[in-house]
């Protein structure tokens, strides 16, 4: 690996978590476009290297800032990682095996409705 490259992963890290720990978001919205922007990355391996850096306990620092203020529903948590889990698996066994230009599209589309959301809501 490049020391270029190394300079601009550690700077996609840096603004994933400011923003992760700002908005709540990161891999997805963050990571991924820039991974395919700056690194040239497939989707594909854009997208696994997002669930990659999700493996480890990356936002624990964050989190234990939101549950100190009282912002964590540990409940919801657990509930919602059993689906979660279950959810990423299915839906990766399909993604591997799309064209890439079907998995750009459909990433795009999110992103469009996502923040069509955001910007039209009160």
């Amino acid at each position: 690996m490049e020391t270029n490259q190394i300079f601009i992963l550690l700077g996609i890290g840096l603004a994933a978590g400011l923003v992760s720990g700002m908005l709540g978001i990161g891999g997805g919205i963050v990571i991924i476009p820039m991974l395919v922007g700056f690194l040239g990355y497939t989707q594909h391996n854009a997208q696994g290297t997002s669930l990659g850096l999700l493996l480890l306990p990356i936002g624990i620092l964050a989190v234990m800032n939101y549950y100190k203020a009282g912002n964590v529903d540990i409940k919801a948590v657990l509930v919602m990682a059993i689906t979660f889990v279950i959810g990423s698996y299915l839906s990766s066994k399909v993604a591997v095996d799309l064209p890439e230009a079907t998995i750009k599209k459909i990433f795009a589309v999110f992103l469009l409705f996502y923040s069509m959301k955001l910007f039209l809501s009160k």
